[in-house]
């Protein structure tokens, strides 16, 4: 069930985005780039099982020297770049791999996700979001669905993706389509978001369960 457009004004202070990188050189950017290049001239020469002094012979470069592009103790030129790049067989690209990776982690501690507003949402009927990333890599959307009151007309949802919904606590009859399905703790259920679905029936309150909508690279981008 993914979040409507309306969401409530008052994201949870306690949620945060973390990004992540490799660990960086002391030095600035310039140790930086001497880091990864040292990195992974390592890791493609013992790839290939290839010794400093195999790889000293191919490049024409020392093996003092080699020895100091692996440890990041000096800086490369281009030409020897070049050198490094064709004796391993690699396009010089790769030798630069890793430099601008950066990954995110959103991070929602217990009882903090941000409370959106649904259709069909009033008091008793609690969406929370577990977290979501941004651009290329939103491709998930969590979210932890409490229902405490009764309710005897509930809205159907149709969105792109695929969902799947994993009850946690209590009990009620969630339908997709014409087919309706007893849910209780433990139990699971996963289904194309392009058919009507919703909870149909609650038989014991309080019911707690999880949706996550998994999205397709073009959905999750917008």
């Amino acid at each position: 069930m993914p979040t409507e457009p309306n969401r409530s004004p008052c994201p949870p202070a306690a949620a945060r985005t973390v990004r992540s990188a490799p660990d960086r050189a002391e030095g600035g950017p310039e140790g930086r780039i001497e880091e990864v290049i040292a990195a992974r001239v390592r890791e493609l020469r013992q790839a290939k099982a290839v010794s400093l002094a195999q790889l000293a012979r191919t490049t024409g470069l020392s093996k003092a020297m080699l020895s100091k592009i692996e440890n990041a103790q000096t800086s490369c030129s281009l030409s020897t770049l070049s050198k490094l790049a064709q004796a391993l067989r690699v396009p010089v690209t790769a030798l630069f791999r890793g430099l601008d990776d950066v990954s995110e982690a959103v991070f929602v501690p217990a009882g903090h996700g941000a409370q959106i507003v649904r259709r069909g949402s009033d008091v008793g009927h609690l969406y929370q979001v577990l977290g979501t990333l941004r651009g290329e890599h939103k491709r998930l959307e969590p979210l932890l669905v409490t229902l405490t009151e009764p309710k005897e007309v509930f809205p159907l949802f149709q969105h792109s993706g695929t969902e799947f919904l994993y009850m946690l606590e209590g009990a009620m009859v969630y339908g997709h389509g014409e087919t309706h399905h007893e849910m209780r703790p433990g139990d699971a259920l996963q289904f194309d978001g392009g058919g009507p679905h919703g909870p149909v029936r609650l038989i014991e309150l309080p019911i707690k369960f999880l949706s996550i909508t998994a999205f397709g690279a073009a959905d999750g981008a917008r």
